[in-house]
């Protein structure tokens, strides 16, 4: 009878110690990093402070269970080029997963496809030799550039997201563009509401990269 009881106290020991020293690992190893690079639609422009996209995601995967820490690498009027310019830059905050949402400028411009694509691809890429799971956030082109031309652009997303094997979210401004009740005056750039719906929408998406991530031991 003693001997079971103290069999039964040490495994309960062992069991407590076990606990602590996992809650020691994860405390140390800290919130996983989510690196959101991209344009005004990532910084979060015309907004206040705690409205714009970063710190909107950041409280809904928090209110879902998840210790993250989402990361603004987000410059209003930025090209592609100038997010591939600025990535290692962003990778001196050691991201765990990214969110890359890029092309919307190039495309405001006119800026060619071809250009848009080699940058984007050249940020997989990078990405991809640091081992960084991503999730690619696609853009659409205004019709008003022409059949050729959107053709040519919105093809850019699904061709680089199969090339890469990353998971693609084929419109960011998705249940947002187009609707003035989700943006600011300019009709471009979405107000709280508006980002609160894109949220919404790609949120299922980041956690299942997270989740990913989580099962492979990243």
């Amino acid at each position: 009878m003693a001997r079971r009881l103290f069999n039964a106290a040490a495994a309960a020991l062992l069991g407590v110690a076990v606990m602590a020293l996992s809650a020691t690992a994860s405390a140390a190893n800290g919130p996983v990093r989510v690196l959101a690079l991209g344009d005004s639609l990532t910084a979060g422009y015309g907004l206040g402070d705690g409205q714009g996209f970063v710190p909107q995601l950041e409280r809904a995967l928090r209110a879902k269970g998840y210790d993250v820490t989402v990361i603004n690498a987000g410059v209003s009027g930025d090209t592609t080029a100038g997010g591939l310019s600025r990535l290692d830059w962003a990778l001196g905050d050691k991201p765990d997963v990214a969110l890359v949402e890029l092309g919307a400028n190039d495309m405001l411009r006119g800026l060619d496809p071809a250009a848009a694509r080699a940058n984007l691809d050249a940020i997989l890429g990078r990405l991809k030799e640091r081992n960084i799971p991503t999730l690619l956030a696609g853009m659409y082109a205004s019709a008003s550039y022409g059949r050729a031309y959107t053709e040519r652009f919105n093809a850019i997303y699904p061709e680089l997201a199969a090339k890469h094997g990353v998971p693609l979210y084929p419109f960011f401004l998705d249940g947002v563009a187009t609707d003035a009740a989700m943006n600011q005056g300019d009709g471009i750039h979405p107000n709280a509401a508006g980002v609160k719906v894109i949220v919404e929408r790609i949120l299922p998406h980041v956690t299942r990269l997270l989740d990913n991530r989580a099962r492979t031991g990243g």
